[in-house]
């Protein structure tokens, strides 16, 4: 069979690259690799995913091990609960050298003329024409001389409870007790470089040490001052305890039975008219917990004569933001 002729002229070899062949035959690309001028070489391998701020895809920074969720307001935490029930004592802060200025112009157009410091402050932030400077103060919660916390209110219109709060003339007894949310440090510049857990408030209750005492329900058979003494010590003895910061559920048992349980006052009242002296109060997970956190708050008490020991306590659930009581005050025996 003739072999097919092809018409026209045909086209000349076109002539390798050297380079191409050079890079071929050292293996150091393939023809799928060679690409023409101006485009860029594609990787034959898959690129790994990569994930943002070079973390791990869990979250530990590749570390391996998992990183409790940061603390904020509604946000609990992996390491400590998100709620606080503290008792301490409020203190208004300037947090910047702005805000002082503002607050001395605002002072001088005030009527402040026999008015002490504290009072021309509360003065200033009740008038309605200066009313806007409350939100520009550090509100810091101290317990125990220490500086423990910064308070901002949930909601902003609850600022008049801060000013409520501190009051025109604040007394060495004067107490604040606060309920709300943990969160993470203030920043430096909310409070001139205060860098403490910030509390996201939704109730503060202001009192005084005597007012409180005042206010307990006596006992028929007890007199007022055995009575009164006998409280203002347990009091006294219950928010001196060490590292009592009311971010614990233990702590917060303790403090909610504190302020608003006073059965408490009348056991330890009886007890001291009986020569019983309160030897301790420890605070326990319940064994009734189940799917809530459930604390025994237990209060014992040693007769000094005989030194036989007497135990009670009462149930506080504290699963949530605000505690309240399971069991009333009764006996309590060790297991």
């Amino acid at each position: 069979m003739d072999e097919p002729t092809v018409s026209g002229a045909e086209a000349p070899p076109v002539a390798p690259d050297p380079s191409v062949e050079r890079a071929m035959s050292n293996g150091m690309a393939t023809s799928a690799e060679v690409s023409a001028p101006g485009v860029s070489l594609a990787s034959s391998a898959t690129p790994e995913p990569q994930h943002p701020h070079n973390k791990s895809p869990c979250g530990c920074g590749g570390c391996g091990r998992a990183v409790p969720a940061a603390d904020g307001p509604g946000r609990p935490s992996e390491t400590y609960p998100p709620f606080v029930y503290a008792v301490g004592r409020l203190e208004p802060r300037i947090p910047s050298l702005g805000i002082e200025k503002e607050f001395a112009q605002a002072t001088g157009r005030a009527e402040t003329a026999n008015l002490t410091d504290r009072q021309a402050l509360h003065a200033v932030l009740t008038d309605p024409q200066s009313r806007y400077l409350a939100k520009h103060l550090c509100y810091v919660l101290v317990i125990q001389g220490v500086d423990t916390y910064v308070l901002r209110p949930r909601d902003p219109a609850d600022y008049g409870l801060l000013v409520d709060a501190i009051g025109p003339s604040p007394q060495a007894s004067d107490l604040q007790t606060v309920i709300g949310l943990r969160g993470p440090l203030a920043p430096p510049d909310l409070c001139n470089g205060l860098m403490l857990p910030l509390v996201a408030f939704d109730q503060i209750y202001a009192f005084d040490t005597e007012t409180l005492v005042a206010g307990l329900p006596r006992p028929d058979d007890l007199d007022e001052e055995s009575f009164r003494s006998a409280s203002r010590e347990l009091f006294d003895r219950v928010i001196q305890i060490a590292d009592n910061a009311g971010s614990s559920d233990e702590h917060r048992a303790l403090n909610y039975c504190a302020v608003r349980y006073a059965q408490i006052y009348v056991r330890a009242a009886h007890a001291f008219a009986t020569g019983l002296a309160l030897t301790a109060i420890d605070t326990r997970p319940s064994r009734l917990s189940g799917s809530r956190s459930i604390q025994d708050v237990v209060f014992a008490y040693t007769n000094r004569t005989t030194d036989v020991t007497e135990k009670y306590f009462v149930r506080v659930d504290v699963t949530e933001e605000f505690p309240f009581l399971v069991t009333k005050l009764s006996p309590y025996y060790d297991r």
